[in-house]
């Protein structure tokens, strides 16, 4: 008859449940570097969009100046109130 030796069955054991724990701690790791991952990248588009957003509310900022309103309009051929408009025909290379 052979008597069961608790000593080995503990010392199994606790290497059972340390590898348990160490597996548990390498996927939280994993877990760590993925989530760290991804707010790099989020932290990179947020950085993107408000240049973008500085660059359109200068943009904005251009548009709506008068004095950019009236040289658009004039590049259109539009003339102020009071102004006589002229039409230039007959000119090489139109």
């Amino acid at each position: 008859m052979q008597r069961i030796r608790w000593d080995k069955v503990g010392r199994v054991t606790l290497l059972v449940v340390l590898a348990v724990v160490m597996g548990l701690y390498v996927d939280q790791g994993l877990s760590l570097l993925s989530v760290k991952s991804q707010a790099d990248q989020q932290r990179a588009i947020v950085e993107r969009l408000a240049k973008q957003n500085r660059q359109l509310e200068r943009q904005q900022q251009a548009l709506n100046n008068p004095a950019t309103i009236q040289a658009d309009a004039r590049e259109l051929g539009m003339v102020l109130p009071g102004e006589r408009p002229y039409v230039v025909t007959g000119l090489p290379g139109r």
